[in-house]
């Protein structure tokens, strides 16, 4: 068991909690987990079926943070042009593809069960506020062990809008029923939803081709998930 881990047990059972903050929520792909192989997989697939040129993960990557549909057109855009049917055929084959492969090279970043354990133990609610469609969100959280972690999960078709309009974001924390809270995130998108709700935000940079995001403090953004639980505390 980890010194951070005794510490949050130690600190629930003496009703004295370690975090300020009662709800976590969590961005999902690229936060929690890096998702970015399968999607980069099911990007080549679509593009491949339409005769399109392929795109190098990094492409892909900076395509992603607005959900499956803006990924699709940024992809076809990119690749010669994108109309109504092709959008249809492309978003068809690119979600058949996805769908059937969401976690075959998907992992949960290194140190995340550690961190989450962190926080459960102090009696911390954990949430997950996604652009992803909540038929891929549900599969995908079971595939990387997380059926029931989170017992609040707002994805990008849960409200008639979608980070980074702050609606999503609240709601999910409206759903723990707890707050204060915060929320971990990975792109800009994030950063914008949180400044917009008025929520703290904590950025993680895994994944070494990510760009940092503009606008963000030095203080915000964490290279290891150990990082995280003391970033937590001092909010």
């Amino acid at each position: 068991m980890t010194g951070a881990r005794r510490h949050a047990q130690a600190s629930a059972g003496s009703g004295v909690h370690r975090f300020r903050v009662r709800t976590v929520v969590f961005d999902l792909d690229g936060t929690l987990a890096d998702a970015v192989p399968d999607i980069a997989d099911a990007v080549d697939v679509m593009l491949k079926a339409l005769s399109r040129p392929t795109l190098d993960v990094a492409q892909v990557r900076s395509m992603l943070g607005d959900g499956v549909h803006e990924l699709v057109k940024r992809a076809l855009t990119a690749t010669g042009g994108v109309t109504e049917p092709i959008f249809t055929e492309g978003f068809a084959r690119f979600v058949g593809q996805y769908e059937a492969h969401l976690a075959d090279r998907s992992r949960p970043w290194p140190g995340v069960e550690e961190a989450l354990s962190a926080l459960e133990a102090d009696g911390v609610q954990l949430a997950i506020c996604t652009n992803k469609l909540d038929y891929l969100t549900r599969p995908f959280l079971d595939a990387m062990g997380w059926k029931g972690r989170f017992p609040s999960v707002v994805c990008g078709d849960t409200l008639d809008v979608r980070k980074p309009d702050p609606a999503p974001l609240l709601e999910a924390i409206r759903r723990t029923g707890v707050g204060p809270a915060a929320f971990v995130g990975d792109t800009v998108v994030d950063l914008t939803t949180a400044r917009a709700a008025r929520v703290p935000c904590l950025l993680m940079h895994l994944d070494e081709g990510a760009i940092v995001p503009a606008g963000a403090d030095p203080g915000q953004v964490l290279t290891s998930f150990a990082e995280l639980p003391d970033a937590l505390a001092a909010l």
